[in-house]
């Protein structure tokens, strides 16, 4: 079982959040980026964009946050941060 936590942020305040989970026999790598989609349809945002201190920080602590640069439209919160909970053990 795959599980990605996604929150939203503002002024230090969790505002949503959801745990998106994924039983595919897919990578990890299609696995978040199939979840951040489905986040980014539940919160009603543009999918984010991939800076490379993003996905170095996902892969380095299962964990990484985006903000306003990550994204083409203005938000209205400080960030999104998605951590991975638990990942396939093959």
């Amino acid at each position: 079982m795959f599980r990605l936590w996604a929150k939203i942020i503002k002024n230090n305040h969790l505002i949503k959040d959801t745990v998106i989970c994924d039983d595919s026999n897919d990578t990890r790598t299609h696995k978040v980026f199939r979840a951040l989609e489905t986040i980014a349809y539940q919160f009603d945002l543009g999918k984010p964009v991939w800076l490379d201190v993003t996905v170095n920080e996902l892969k380095k602590y299962a964990k990484t946050r985006f903000y306003q640069d990550n994204f083409i439209e203005t938000i209205d919160f400080d960030f999104l941060e998605i951590q991975v909970l638990e990942e396939d053990m093959y």
